[in-house]
């Protein structure tokens, strides 16, 4: 017997750790990396980026990129990649303009309108994709340049504004505290707020432990309890100290609520229903999964139908907060949207991903994007930073790739 083995037999429970480790090495190296990243800008703005109301921008200004970075994920993870989503998302909220200000259309019933219109934009592009044959890199390379011009055209090449108060609210407003305010030492906090933000950290809890019950009884192996319980430990403190933040600003905007919603649902998409692990599968080997019975092109065709609507509810959230449609808005979005699935650990040859991953990643490039605005730095080294930072998430994946 060599002395790795003997090793390895006489601690088994070292090696399960080890085990445990490696096969999450992403995804705890992106909470690692987040946390230093936001520290170091901490120390280098002086203290401003952990201050409420900076938290609180940081959530408003990333919130339609995570949005989008949710469809983005299931585009990637399906093999394809979507060009489109930054100029779909500055026609949507041009059409929402024109409907709500030149029409006086309900926010409601326009934004329904817009999120109608997301869908058949996304299924004109999957039609293309799916059954055509098209590869998504020129069809929605097409779009971007479509519906840029539609948006000068449709706007007339000016800004239209601003948006009903009702509209405004789904970017610009918070939660209402129905409970009442509570005043810490020298802080008030918003009880409200808190008593959500306990309430997502226990069901945070309940349905990770539940998942770590359900592995064991059928039969897989799970990470180490120690592990388990240090790695929800200090997210749960993480989401707290976020909580806790919020709480002594205005509240939890209600783009969040929105955002959380969102994010659950997806997760619940990819890890339990069976379109989602279809998509992972037509990911990984689209001939194979197509013998197997799955129905690649409608799978296909759906994906971007989300992607559409994403985008589309993007863009009325970014609309929202500016409080007016410009002919430029989502200008570069695509670039950003699509840097923060790879970063979160999506790989660029598909069946790869997870949304955990992508939402960390959009919240890198914005914690980046935040704190290099708050320094001073240039946009054009933002953007040389914010690329080079890319190319090592993509070098680092291809990495452990090779090496395994």
């Amino acid at each position: 017997m060599s002395t790795e083995t003997a090793g390895t037999t006489a601690n088994p429970a070292r090696a399960t750790a080890q085990a445990a480790l490696k096969d999450n090495l992403r995804d705890y190296g992106l909470v690692l990396a987040l946390i230093a990243i936001m520290v170091f800008f901490q120390f280098t703005t002086n203290g401003t980026l952990f201050k409420p109301v900076n938290l609180t921008n940081l959530v408003l200004q990333n919130s339609y990129i995570i949005i989008m970075a949710l469809g983005m994920l299931l585009v990637i993870v399906a093999g394809h990649i979507d060009l489109s989503v930054g100029s779909v998302a500055g026609f949507i909220g041009a059409v929402a303009a024109v409907l709500m200000v030149e029409y006086g259309v309900n926010p409601i019933l326009a934004g329904l309108i817009c999120l109608i219109v997301g869908g058949i934009i996304g299924a004109s592009q999957g039609y293309w994709i799916a059954y055509m044959k098209i590869p998504s890199f020129i069809v929605t390379l097409a779009g971007m340049l479509v519906f840029k011009g539609l948006s000068l055209a449709l706007l007339g090449g000016r800004s239209v504004g601003p948006f009903p108060r009702e509209f405004q609210l789904l970017s610009a407003g918070f939660i209402p505290d129905v409970i009442g305010p509570v005043t810490i030492g020298a802080t008030t906090l918003r009880s409200t707020t808190l008593v959500i933000g306990i309430a997502i950290v226990a069901a945070m809890l309940y349905f990770s432990l539940k998942s770590r019950r359900n592995r064991e009884r059928h039969g897989y192996e799970a990470e180490p309890f120690a592990l388990f319980v240090i790695k929800n430990v200090f997210i749960s403190a993480i989401v707290l100290f976020l909580v806790y933040m919020m709480a002594s600003y205005k509240g939890l905007p209600n783009v969040l609520i929105v955002m959380g919603v969102l994010i659950s649902l997806f997760v619940f998409i990819t890890k339990r229903m069976t379109f989602g692990r279809r998509i992972y599968a037509m990911g990984g080997n689209v001939k194979a999964a197509a013998l197997s019975g799955i129905k690649t092109e409608r799978l296909t065709f759906s994906i971007f139908v989300i992607m559409g609507m994403l985008a589309a509810l993007a863009g009325l959230i970014f609309a929202a907060r500016l409080n007016t449609a410009t002919p430029k808005a989502g200008l570069g979005f695509e670039l950003d949207v699509i840097a923060a699935v790879f970063i979160g650990g999506a790989s660029a040859m598909g069946g790869v991903g997870q949304v955990a991953g992508a939402v960390i990643g959009a919240f890198i490039m914005g914690v980046m994007n935040n704190g290099m605005s708050i320094m001073g730095v240039n946009i054009d080294w933002q953007q040389v930073i914010k690329g080079l930072v890319l190319l090592g998430a993509v070098v680092f994946d291809v990495y452990n790739k090779n090496k395994a």
